[in-house]
């Protein structure tokens, strides 16, 4: 039985479980204390000393994220003794801090910027401690820099990347003032294990590590009359881009956000949701073919389980740290790459352009996306295929710079073709989705039957726990599919790289004996991407999902097979899932890497 300690803050009494800490017994109380180190994603740190406050009785001040209530305890969190440490402590860091705000990328959306005005920190009694140090700025990644003149140490970049991803391209090396966060063996990002996922941004309070932007070259590109550039959007920027423009969090803006991408001056504004229905219909008949080849030619080299091959990041943290996995990935290009080759070949023949012309731009959740786009694997269509990639934050400021109202507009529909989507593809923005889209359309080719769940929602595969499992028997097949007659379809989900990491070691140590993995780099799938707006938490994660099930709900049709412009593609161009055409364009491969 959970004990229960009393304690008193600020002189009002409160309630709270054994183990709680000191910020979250405040937080009980809508008693806010501020923080830099502290993420509701990590674990405690108390590196940054900002969260200070004062126990009675105790002389030195706590760090409330890192020191647990105590039943009895009298906490004061605005005393002027707590008043000063916090101002001190803020002065210090900005004493070694590049504060050139005003140009800052993350100007007005940095949390020390924001602690210095509300601590009304002017003149700085520290400015002239410590010397200046010189500093790189690391443009070497595709999809992050890294600004060491503007890191304040607090580490969450450090625990993001070895906690809760598993990959420790990122730490502290050092002491005293010489400390730094580093990479391994301080080499350029682009050269170390870094999977590209940016949640090191997404929880980076200052301007240490952003997203690399690509804003000037679309906004150049949509100025040039001899380009004709479209867009494709993520089905997770849709129920996110809101919280950059004033609308509450969890809040669909589909329709808004294709009307400003038109006021931007987009030729065409697609939809990634449409080559998300056609990753399943190549990733669903692949997973059957390897199944076929297994069950009735008895071959004993096909790799199972099969993964998804959505996720950049995950794919180059499989690259690096399971190499000898690389065969069980689908060679399916994700749905951004997928599109991008369409772009300059099917959607170049069908509006009689020259593909060379075509600039492809796509607006995504994620950071690694930057990175998939430029990787030599992805030019099948004879030019790059993603010319460029933006985060949905990039877009936000899109908006923002060319004056639009973001509330105030009409909803409007995508272009037609390559714009219609179904609800199975919406939800590839949610951890689980892609494999609830697969088992909708896998089950009924197989049985001529929807899968038995109340109204196609597969519950489940849904939900945030790191790793869920499923099973689903497969029975009455029809007659070209009788071979999976009475199979049990194992299938498993994983998000955020230390879940994919568990998942594969229990394969690789020969535990789980699975069918279809489904693996997402980010906590809560696409919808908690590296690229998404700043914060996010588990709360605001469940938000954007709850969102995101109710446009599939909302949506006439919800099955990826019944997506009449992907029937239209197979008949006039791809011929079908598999052949000649499709593997040529939609495919790829993925390469063996060493760990370092």
């Amino acid at each position: 039985m959970e004990k229960i300690l009393e304690l008193k803050i600020n002189n009002i009494s409160v309630s709270v479980k054994e183990g709680t800490s000191i910020l979250d017994a405040a937080k009980k109380l809508n008693i806010r204390i501020p923080t830099l180190c502290h993420h509701d994603d990590l674990c405690v740190a108390g590196n940054c000393r900002v969260c200070v406050v004062e126990q009675k009785g105790v002389k030195t001040l706590q760090a409330s994220c890192a020191v647990p209530v105590s039943n009895g305890m009298e906490i004061f969190t605005n005393t002027e003794k707590v008043r000063k440490a916090r101002k001190h402590i803020i002065e210090l860091l900005l004493s070694e801090h590049n504060a050139n705000c005003t140009t800052c990328y993350k100007n007005g959306k940095c949390e020390l910027q924001d602690l210095a005005a509300e601590h009304a920190v002017g003149e700085n009694n520290f400015i002239d401690l410590l010397q200046f140090h010189e500093y790189i700025i690391d443009r070497s990644s595709a999809s992050i820099i890294k600004d060491d003149s503007k890191c304040i140490r607090c580490q969450r970049c450090v625990r993001t990347c070895s906690q809760l991803q598993k990959v420790s391209a990122l730490a502290v090396v050092n002491k005293g003032s010489e400390q730094k966060i580093a990479t391994f063996f301080d080499q350029p990002m682009a050269s170390v294990v870094c999977t590209n996922c940016g949640q090191c941004v997404n929880r980076c309070p200052t301007g240490a590590l952003t997203e690399k932007n690509y804003i000037s070259e679309v906004f150049s590109a949509l100025g040039d009359s001899n380009k004709h550039v479209i867009v494709q959007t993520a089905p997770a920027v849709r129920v996110a881009l809101g919280e950059d423009l004033g609308i509450d969090i969890g809040s669909r803006v589909t329709g808004k956000m294709v009307t400003a991408l038109r006021r931007l001056g987009f030729d065409s504004v697609l939809d990634t949701d449409f080559t998300a229905d056609l990753t399943i219909m190549e990733e669903g008949t692949e997973l059957l073919t390897r199944l076929k080849k297994v069950l009735v030619d008895g071959a004993t080299d096909v790799a199972l389980p099969m993964t998804t091959s959505c996720s950049p990041g995950w794919i180059k943290f499989l690259e690096h740290k399971f190499p000898e996995y690389v065969q069980n990935v689908s060679t399916c290009k994700s749905p951004q790459q997928m599109f991008g080759a369409l772009a300059k070949t099917y959607y170049a023949q069908k509006r009689n352009l020259d593909p060379a012309n075509i600039v492809s731009v796509s607006i995504m959740p994620c950071t690694a996306k930057k990175y998939e786009a430029n990787r030599p694997e992805m030019r099948d269509s004879g030019y790059k295929d993603v010319d460029y990639v933006l985060t949905t934050r990039e877009l936000a400021r899109m908006i923002k710079q060319a004056g639009i109202d973001f509330k105030t507009l009409d909803d409007s529909n995508y272009d037609s073709f390559m714009g219609d989507s179904t609800g199975a593809a919406v939800i590839f923005g949610a951890t689980g989705g892609v494999m609830e889209a697969a088992i909708r359309t896998a089950y009924e080719i197989v049985t001529g039957r929807e899968v038995p769940f109340n109204n196609l929602n597969i519950t489940p595969v849904r939900g945030m726990e790191g790793v869920k499992e499923a099973s689903l028997k497969i029975e009455g097949c029809l007659e070209t599919w009788k071979f999976l007659e009475g199979v049990e379809l194992k299938v498993a989900i994983a998000h955020g790289l230390v879940n994919a990491d568990k998942v594969m070691q229990s394969v690789k140590d020969g535990l789980s004996h699975y069918h279809f993995i489904e693996i997402m780099a980010c906590p809560g799938g696409c919808l908690g991407g590296g690229g998404q707006p700043i914060p996010t938490n588990l709360e605001i994660r469940n938000k954007r999902s709850k969102a995101i099930y109710e446009e599939d709900m909302g949506l006439t049709i919800r099955k990826s097979h019944e997506n009449p412009e992907v029937v239209q593609i197979y008949k006039e161009f791809l011929e079908k899932p598999l052949g000649h055409k499709s593997h040529e364009l939609l495919h790829t491969h993925y390469i063996k890497r060493d760990r370092y």
